[in-house]
């Protein structure tokens, strides 16, 4: 081959390329959510272990948690789009990697549980799981219709997630010694999910809930009655908190921290004395929403409020 053909060769190869660099620009970064519990919600974490190979990589108000093994590993929810970097930073303080997490699993698809997934996804290659409701959310940045916090004009849009591995009740995401359950508790949304697992520290196994979100918080006029064009869903919402309380469970990680008191417990821990082992966590858990629950709904119907029920809590 002549000189000037290599050179022309080179031409046309440097050329291919610019034209293939400028088809595929650099993903902009996702767009933060700004609402009045954000920046609180967003504070950082020192990441921490909660019992064999579970991890709490979340931020001060928003769970995520990775459940790791020698093959891969999984991550359980990602916050808000501005909380991806803090999560991946506590991925890797841990010494593990964002490029080893194979599986990222959905709560619900609420933008404070659920906004930070695209980005994760990108940053790893994994493959997101949601209910199939959950994955419509994930998939149109937004609540849909038969949210209870739906809005017709959504205030927030965050970054879809094309791709969604869809999960039914009792269905198993695998990866190499991981099986984590798929359980559906709908209510607080139609979609949510809750996940469990089992964690070793040498011979002694503990089964780990990883609880959605149990209480009956809602927008507008929604009504969990089905006042109006909705159905009535407080049966289902009833048995949803029921089958909480009746799951095998050692240790309880909700989708907010503080509803199961998971950074209190991590602050407390020393030495052999692990406070987020507790049989009864599930059950206490559930007690709260199915209070929750029934004042709501006595509220709804127009009859007298049970005495001992405590005030619904604002949690998205």
């Amino acid at each position: 081959m002549t000189l000037l053909a290599k050179l022309m060769l080179a031409t046309v190869a440097t050329m291919s390329a610019a034209t293939v660099q400028a088809k595929t620009p650099a993903p902009k970064p996702d767009t933060p959510v700004d609402c009045d519990s954000c920046k609180a919600w967003n504070g950082e974490v020192t990441p921490f272990n909660v019992f064999g190979n579970t991890w709490y990589v979340g931020t001060a108000g928003l769970s995520a948690v990775l459940v790791t093994s020698p093959q891969g590993h999984v991550l359980l929810d990602g916050a808000l789009p501005q909380s991806a970097p803090l999560i991946i930073a506590n991925i890797a303080a841990l010494g593990f990697r964002i490029e080893d997490v194979k599986f990222i699993l959905n709560s619900h698809a609420h933008w404070d549980h659920a906004g930070g997934i695209a980005a994760l996804q990108a940053a790893s290659g994994a493959t997101v799981v949601a209910s199939a409701s959950g994955a419509l959310g994930l998939q149109s940045g937004t609540n849909g219709k038969d949210d209870p916090q739906f809005q017709a004009k959504p205030v927030v849009h965050v970054a879809k997630v094309e791709k969604v591995k869809v999960v039914g009740e009792g269905d198993a995401i695998k990866l190499g010694p991981l099986n984590l359950t798929a359980h559906m508790t709908p209510g607080h949304t139609p979609g949510a999910t809750t996940w469990t697992w089992t964690s070793c520290e040498g011979q002694r196994c503990l089964d780990v809930v990883y609880a959605d979100s149990l209480n009956p918080y809602s927008s507008g006029d929604f009504t969990y009655t089905g006042k109006g064009d909705g159905p009535d869903i407080s049966a289902s919402f009833a048995a949803s908190i029921a089958k909480v309380a009746a799951l095998p469970c050692d240790i309880i990680l909700s989708v907010h921290p503080d509803s199961t008191g998971v950074l209190d417990k991590a602050a407390k821990r020393s030495g052999e004395h692990n406070p987020f082992i507790d049989a009864n966590a599930c059950r206490a858990y559930a007690a709260t929403a199915d209070a929750m629950l029934t004042k709501r709904l006595a509220k709804e119907r127009g009859v007298a409020l049970p005495a001992a029920a405590p005030a619904a809590q604002h949690a998205h």
